[in-house]
């Protein structure tokens, strides 16, 4: 048989498989986000669960500066914050921006990011205890018959009230309130899996790996400061999840142990670009051959330095590329001709454009799983969180480079945006959609009310246990016994014959 017609007979029995998927009737899925960059891209799913006729609503803190009140999405429920959570990561950026790179700065950021999140982990805590506080409010809830929770696990108080009302648990995720999600559900030895903000791959030498056991125990540390709240052990609820929606694959990240109810979504919010609107596409074209480089630093930098930003713009202005980059802050005096200033730009649609040559960017994950996608090698700025990471991950695959300005003419040659090109077609190498992977769990668990069959009864046994020691113990036990036995009956028998050979002596030894 001719391979076209296989082939065709292959994709007309995929279709069919995929119509006789159980359907899923519209469910009320209560969505428990957190603000800024990870806001952005769990409303993309959402859109995609109210396309299908999903029920969704979100709670939200009434200070919240990403995520609306009124909207065609959702209903909303909000509740009390005293504060901003916008202030603290803004002043953490500009403190973390003057400091130098010395150890003891190291340690200094460390300590102060640690009580940052532990602090607005408190916040979002006691804003929780508003809904438990208010019968009518938890009485509305339970009347709502949700089918389950979508939360952001980088903080906790989604997880917990999931666990309160008791419903299935779904996770966007890919950081918790202690570092990596793997981290709390899958084996991971440190032997060759880098800890987040180690700074090192999975090819590690004897010191690295001694270094990686250390930023494992701050990891420990973290664990203690942002845990238990009100009695709650947050990784127990954690490892209580039915699904996790990782936002990662392994195109990106390093191989590693993983579990069964670990699904893998990473650039689940790229789709093919758009056009861009007439003036920006003018702008873009006037680059001619030299293309064009976009710069952003994410959602939660409104402005860097001005010290910084003017260095910036005094570099691009040399470049013989065209600039679009996006700042908010007071205009450099030192901006080029050849650079656009811009409050927003649309970013994927850029990214996909062919004129775009490279993309500077801060590391976080949806820019990078962005690029990956569109082949757009990466000029990475770290900030803070996962960033250096992420950009490490790029610069050990040749498809990025990490920190230096200077250093995007050589991104702009060919083997980095080749590397990023060949990542970016293993990633859209894929049997299903990242969305629609996403969407299938969603509706899963819904359906199933639960995946309580893709959790490891593992969590739940005492770390003795879990690495076999008291195995080990008895084994040591029972070997040391047997040698000890072994040896109290060869002494026995030493000590009798030693006595017939005296006795023996003596008996020929003359009176």
């Amino acid at each position: 048989m001719a391979p076209h017609y296989v082939r065709s007979i292959f994709l007309f029995l995929s279709a069919c498989l995929i119509s006789f998927t159980p359907p899923c009737d519209g469910g009320n899925i209560l969505v428990f986000p957190i603000d800024g960059s990870h806001w952005i891209n769990i409303k993309i799913l959402l859109e995609e669960l109210h396309a299908r006729g999903h029920n969704i609503t979100v709670i939200r803190v009434s200070t919240s500066w990403y995520i609306p009140e009124k909207s065609p999405l959702y209903r909303s429920i909000s509740i009390h914050m005293d504060e901003a959570m916008e202030d603290f990561f803004g002043t953490y950026l500009k403190q973390h921006m003057k400091e130098g790179a010395s150890t003891m700065n190291f340690l200094k950021l460390t300590k102060d990011f640690l009580f940052m999140v532990s602090h607005v982990h408190s916040l979002w805590c006691d804003s929780l205890v508003q809904i438990f506080d208010d019968p009518n409010m938890v009485q509305s809830l339970r009347d709502s018959q949700y089918d389950l929770v979508l939360t952001d696990p980088a903080l906790a108080p989604g997880v917990i009230l999931a666990k309160y009302l008791k419903l299935p648990l779904v996770l966007n995720v890919r950081w918790i309130t202690s570092g990596e999600g793997h981290f709390a559900i899958a084996p991971s030895p440190l032997s060759y899996i880098p800890v987040p903000g180690s700074g090192f791959t999975d090819k590690m030498n004897f010191i690295q790996r001694v270094k990686n056991l250390f930023f494992h125990s701050i990891i420990m540390i973290q664990q203690f400061m942002v845990g238990p709240k009100g009695g709650c052990d947050i990784i127990s609820l954690l490892q209580e999840a039915d699904i996790w929606l990782h936002m990662s694959d392994f195109v990106f990240e390093f191989p590693r142990p993983t579990m069964p109810n670990v699904v893998y979504i990473g650039g689940f919010q790229c789709k093919p670009a758009q056009p861009l609107p007439a003036e920006l596409e003018e702008f873009v074209q006037s680059a001619g051959q030299h293309g064009v480089i976009i710069m952003t630093l994410g959602t939660l930098v409104d402005a860097l330095p001005k010290e910084v930003t003017d260095e910036i713009a005094s570099v691009f202005a040399k470049m013989p590329q065209k600039i679009i980059w996006r700042h908010k802050g007071e205009r450099p005096s030192t901006v080029g001709n050849n650079t656009l200033i811009v409050d927003w730009m649309p970013q994927k649609d850029l990214l996909g454009h062919p004129q775009t040559k490279v993309f500077i960017a801060h590391g976080g994950t949806n820019g990078v799983q962005e690029a990956i996608y569109y082949g757009v090698p990466v000029l990475g700025i770290p900030l803070f969180y996962d960033q250096y990471d992420n950009l490490l991950r790029l610069q050990e695959r040749g498809a990025g480079k990490i920190l230096q300005l200077s250093d995007v003419n050589v991104l702009h040659q060919g083997s980095y945006r080749v590397n990023m090109q060949r990542l970016s077609r293993l990633h859209r190498d894929q049997p299903v959609a990242p969305m629609d992977q996403a969407i299938f769990w969603v509706e899963y668990v819904m359906r199933h009310k639960g995946a309580p069959h893709l959790r490891t009864e593992a969590y739940k046994m005492p770390w003795y246990s879990y690495y076999s020691l008291d195995v080990v113990l008895l084994l040591l036990t029972a070997v040391t016994l047997l040698l000890l036995s072994s040896l109290a009956v060869f002494r026995f028998i030493c000590c009798r014959f030693r006595r017939k050979i005296k006795a023996k002596q003596n008996s020929l030894r003359p009176n």
